[in-house]
């Protein structure tokens, strides 16, 4: 739920999804849909989707290696890594936007790529309490040393810090405004199946107000988000 979703909106819907689907086993047994209700609110469906599928694959008990989590539906390397670090205290590289920040600027003097994090953290990262590390990096890069405006008068490590004093910002990602973007009309979908239960792809288009619906339910049904019976769209019964 963390991944690219603000800490605030999560919280409250973290606590309420396990409420409702407190296990592995009670998740596995669910419907499609009521996952996806459940997540409402969100965005990137494809998310529960995939927690769906996994639950469906290991109803008891999840992979006990990072490679077995690795090979999870829509888990890749740096969620594996740290599930394996923080749930199991594994000394495992990995690095988010955090850590690439506060190692690249620190050894590197610039913000550091994913690969170049990783390759730092894989050589100082402890053989024991690797997840107080991690935890330590995450929380330098969350509070002190900030993407716009790092905090160098109180960082405890700006001595030996090669950017000490001056802002070193990754270079920006073009990303596509929301607002326009094919996941609003795809999230913007999911949400009015969830509320009316079933709709026709007219309905659909009318009711997002943008053409690109009916392609986009489309790709929703042949990823498993959506389904349709007839001439009627509806989540996964």
């Amino acid at each position: 739920m963390l991944q690219q979703t603000q800490v605030s909106r999560v919280l409250p819907a973290y606590a309420t999804f396990l409420r409702r689907f407190p296990t592995l086993s009670v998740l596995s047994r669910a419907a499609l849909g009521d996952v996806l209700r459940a997540w409402s609110g969100l965005g990137y469906n494809r998310r529960a989707r995939d927690l769906h599928r996994i639950a469906r694959l290991h109803p008891r008990s999840l992979p006990e290696t990072r490679d077995g989590l690795d090979a999870l539906p829509g888990v890749g390397a740096y969620t594996a890594g740290a599930v394996s670090c923080f749930s199991r205290g594994e000394s495992v590289a990995f690095a988010d936007t955090n850590i690439r920040r506060v190692l690249g600027r620190v050894l590197l003097g610039r913000i550091a790529t994913e690969r170049e994090a990783v390759a730092l953290d894989e050589h100082l990262v402890p053989r024991r309490r690797a997840d107080r590390w991690h935890h330590a990096l995450m929380d330098l890069g969350a509070t002190v040393c900030l993407a716009r405006t790092p905090r160098c008068d109180v960082c405890p490590i700006a001595e030996g810090c090669r950017s000490r004093g001056r802002v070193v910002r990754a270079a920006p990602r073009r990303q596509a405004a929301f607002a326009t973007s094919d996941r609003r009309v795809r999230g913007r979908i999911v949400a009015l199946l969830a509320d009316r239960g079933e709709m026709t792809i007219g309905e659909l288009v009318r009711a997002t107000d943008d053409p690109r619906a009916r392609a986009l339910a489309g790709v929703l049904t042949r990823e498993g988000i959506v389904e349709r019976v007839g001439d009627l769209m509806r989540l996964p019964s």
